[in-house]
């Protein structure tokens, strides 16, 4: 037998040896984030090998799979919520989890019950190859199409984890697949520039597929034509295909293929998310030409009802807190326009805690300018950056700030300073938001001890 390190043979032994007995949800949770050290890995084998063993359970479902730099989850939650209130029973995948490690596996918004993760992760467990153990992202996706197989959705949503082509949830075959937009991301794994990024992105485009992107780079446009031509997949494009207004009223016209939608409302704060609107809906037109039942009132119920934590959140009035997960320098420019020109404050208070293999300079540069007073933390999970790393780089752009090492020593700074007219804008990392939201709601989102 071969293994790819010392470390993986004691995993697959572990996992064969353990598997087999009772473990609870923590201990079973606890085992899965071991495999994080083995960080990401591209290929598809190892998630192919472990549903393979469960008799291939993600063949000839119906999926809608959403790649993209920005927008992914947003996307992915308009659909989920309209889907629903068509009558669908709908799986959703997403990543990361705010609080719990359950809120990647939702059906109808429910997450997945503790015993029936635990259940799953111990039965993957007992199928781990001896050959190459799996990642921890290659796990979850393994265990998020086995439980929708087992769980009779109608329509399953899977979120890429990074890139695409070589990503692990790109074993399923979609009905629709999507790419929300391209900006520079995890350029050690994908790329140095916007077409390698975008090559990898593209991977998700299957024959025969349609493709539906916002993407709005020439370059890029120009490389999907290309991608689909080879393999039979119409392209359509917001902007192209369909157009969308944001009325001053902040309702939504949209003009699509076919359809025609008056003052819809959306159920998110941020400009950004009008866009996101008009890609779900082109996604929604190319659905029901493959026999889904949609109602302009499951559409207009949809779009007005989300569940999306995290995402330009407002958790408390005066001053007012918002909580927004950008992580990368294309998302916190979008965030910095939506808080300039829908918000109205004297003084912007920073929370800032960004994971520490981010563009954290182009993160800054676009964040700064917008900040009168600027606090740096962390939250606790490995990869964090150092807040006075943080601090010392915002020197270069005249804003040194101040550090608080945990993220309620930090919340606690911000309301000290702000006043009633203020915002505290808590940002930088879903990590970060995720620990603020069991700060400030400890019942509604208690910390998951493992």
């Amino acid at each position: 037998m071969r293994y790819e390190s010392f470390q993986e043979r004691n995993v697959v032994n572990q996992a064969r040896n353990t598997g087999r007995h009772y473990h609870s949800y923590k201990e079973s949770v606890s085992w899965l984030y071991s495999l994080q050290r083995f960080g990401i890995k591209f290929g598809l084998s190892r998630t192919s090998n472990l549903l393979k063993a469960f008799g291939d359970p993600h063949l000839g479902q119906r999926y809608i799979h959403i790649a993209g730099t920005n927008g992914k989850g947003s996307v992915g939650a308009m659909l989920e919520s309209i889907l629903m209130k068509s009558g669908l029973k709908v799986g959703f995948y997403s990543s990361p989890h705010l609080v719990s490690f359950t809120e990647r596996f939702r059906i109808n918004r429910g997450f997945i019950k503790k015993d029936q993760a635990a259940s799953l992760i111990r039965e993957l467990r007992g199928v781990v190859s001896h050959k190459e153990a799996p990642t921890f992202f290659e796990f979850t996706t393994a265990m998020a199409l086995i439980y929708f197989f087992h769980s009779n959705i109608d329509v399953g949503i899977v979120e890429v984890g990074m890139g695409g082509h070589l990503d692990a949830t790109n074993v399923i075959t979609p009905v629709v697949s999507i790419i929300t937009n391209i900006g520079l991301e995890h350029q050690e794994f994908l790329g140095d520039n916007i077409i390698d990024i975008a090559k990898e992105k593209g991977g998700i485009i299957k024959e025969g597929i349609d493709l539906v992107t916002a993407v709005n780079q020439p370059p890029v446009i120009k490389l999907f034509d290309s991608l689909c031509r080879k393999k039979g997949a119409p392209f359509w494009r917001v902007g192209h295909n369909v157009l969308y207004r944001r009325l001053s009223s902040g309702l939504l016209d949209y003009y699509g293929l076919r359809d025609r939608y008056k003052n819809l409302q959306l159920g998110l704060t941020g400009r950004f998310q009008y866009r996101n609107a008009a890609l779900a809906l082109l996604a929604l037109e190319i659905l029901k030409g493959e026999g889904l039942t949609i109602s302009d009132e499951a559409i207009r119920l949809g779009l007005s009802d989300l569940m999306w934590p995290g995402r330009l959140e407002r958790v408390s009035s005066n001053p007012t807190i918002i909580l927004d997960g950008a992580h990368n320098p294309s998302a916190m420019r979008s965030l910095v326009y939506s808080i300039e020109t829908d918000f109205d404050f004297e003084q912007l208070i920073l929370v800032l805690g960004v994971m520490e293999d981010k563009d954290i300079s182009s993160i800054l540069k676009e964040i700064l300018p917008l900040a009168d007073r600027a606090i740096y933390t962390r939250p606790t999970y490995y990869r964090a950056a150092d807040p006075r790393y943080l601090m010392d780089m915002a020197k270069g752009f005249g804003k040194a700030g101040e550090v608080r090492f945990s993220i309620p020593a930090a919340i606690d700074r911000a309301r000290t300073l702000a006043d009633k007219k203020d915002l505290i804008l808590i940002t930088g990392s879903l990590f970060t938001v995720g620990e603020v939201k069991s700060y400030l709601d400890p019942i509604n989102y208690p910390i998951e001890d493992i």
